[in-house]
């Protein structure tokens, strides 16, 4: 079609437009995209509490589901509560508010559609009641935390109670307490967070009493997690799922722990998958006391004082899958632990299948099927298990029930390949060359031993 001058006119105004609208936009005020905190008296880097005046500002926002826009800089306030609607919003990275009093900075309770993004909030270290959070909000509905940065909080960083929603890219560094406790929550999608040096734990996923939850803990990455606190086991873990069921915990980079990457206690219906763990005191991967229906699969552990424990058939723990994983360098770490927690690369109990792992320099043995006579239908197949100290331990207890083991490449052992235990003793000869007979209970067949 042949060019007109009115056609040529509109294309270059249209050209023009489209140049000018990125320029426009770079110098936009904040109100642009919500209200700014200025037009109610807020200032950054001004001296004194402003409480009260930003405490208007998020109220007067929300009243109009508007977002309220903090411009870079340091504000100083604290026992703010957030209603229904709320949108707090900074520059990434530029603005910091500093917790100056109250219980927590920021709270809410029974609100919806809560968002916080773009903030830097400085705890200080100031202490915060117990189970309480810098961050402390209860049945908030469709929550969003993103692209936040949360530090030296004196208890939890963020506290959340009956909350659904999403916590993701943000970054939490030196909580007191947990970086993230969730009690009573369900579904929450807690996605691509950096965590470091917490002082009892990464992130908590815990419920009052066993009940489906649904969370997913994915790709977030957590290091020098601490057990301030002390205890046996329920401080010191990166990840820790207690009675909440249906959880996955997805491609997390744990690194340092003083107990666990990954605990699940009491936790049903869970999948631990393709996380990559280093440098645990205890075990790494942990699933014990109360639970049915587990599946630990393609995760990578290195270092630590055991590698995969799925656990506690007494208290009813049962039910897994536990299939290629990789497990080096298990060496046991803590003085006075549990014999079976000690430098074990893949531990198991009741109603589970160990296939396709492959396992190298475990202290004690790489697999040990059962403990004492807590020991029924365990299947070990198709597993590489090299330079350990034994590479299957077998329960032959009185009491201990049925297990195979078929079909394994076993290389390297130090005291043999698989040996029947009673509780921590060995009590037979290598069974994968003679003696199995002695033990019906047991199917040993086709593995390759060298």
């Amino acid at each position: 079609m042949p060019l007109d001058r009115r056609r040529l006119i509109i294309g270059s105004l249209t050209g023009a437009a489209a140049l000018a609208a990125p320029a426009r936009a770079q110098t936009a005020p904040l109100s642009v995209y919500g209200l700014d905190a200025v037009q109610f008296g807020v200032r950054a880097n001004v001296p004194g509490d402003q409480s009260a005046k930003l405490q208007r500002a998020i109220d007067r926002a929300a009243q109009m589901r508007a977002p309220l826009m903090l411009g870079p800089g340091l504000y100083r306030a604290g026992g703010l509560k957030l209603p229904a609607g709320a949108q707090l919003l900074g520059v990434r990275g530029a603005t910091r508010i500093e917790f100056t009093r109250g219980p927590s900075l920021l709270s809410s309770e029974q609100a919806d559609n809560v968002t916080l993004s773009g903030l830097t909030l400085e705890g200080g270290g100031r202490n915060l009641p117990e189970d309480s959070g810098l961050v402390n909000l209860g049945k908030v509905r469709a929550l969003r935390i993103t692209d936040c940065e949360i530090l030296h909080a004196g208890g939890n960083a963020i506290a959340l109670a009956e909350c659904d929603g999403e916590v993701s890219g943000s970054t939490i560094v030196s909580a007191a307490d947990n970086a993230l406790f969730c009690i009573d929550s369900g579904g929450m999608v807690i996605s691509s967070n950096v965590i470091r040096g917490s002082g009892n734990g990464g992130i908590r996923v815990w419920q009052s009493g066993k009940r489906r939850d649904g969370s997913i803990v994915a790709d977030n990455r957590i290091e020098d997690t601490a057990a301030r606190a002390g205890g046996s086991g329920q401080n010191g873990n990166a990840i820790n799922v207690f009675r909440a069921g249906n959880v996955i915990v997805r491609n997390n980079v744990i690194r340092k722990a003083a107990f666990s990457a990954i605990r699940g206690t009491a936790a049903s219906d869970i999948q631990i998958v393709g996380n990559n763990c280093e440098g645990l005191d205890e075990v790494a991967i942990y699933c014990e006391f109360e639970f049915e229906n587990a599946v630990i699969a393609n995760n990578v552990v290195t270092e630590a004082g055991s590698g995969i424990s799925v656990t506690n058939f007494k208290e009813g723990g049962r039910l897994a899958v536990v299939h290629g994983n990789l497990v080096r360098h298990c060496r046991a770490r803590i003085k006075g632990a549990a014999p079976n927690t000690e430098g074990v690369g893949i531990s198991v109990e009741a109603d589970t299948a160990v296939t396709g792992n492959t396992i190298e320099d475990a202290e004690t043995a790489g697999i040990a099927a059962g403990w004492g006579e807590y020991l029924r239908d365990v299947t070990v197949s198709g597993n590489v298990v090299r330079a350990c100290g034994i590479s299957v331990a077998v329960s032959v207890a009185k009491g201990a029930g049925s297990a195979v083991i078929a079909d394994n490449v076993l290389s390297k052992s130090k005291r043999g390949a698989i040996l029947g235990m009673e509780w921590r003793n060995p009590v037979s000869g290598d069974l994968a060359l003679a003696g199995a007979a002695h033990y019906p209970q047991l199917s040993i067949r086709g593995n390759q031993v060298s």
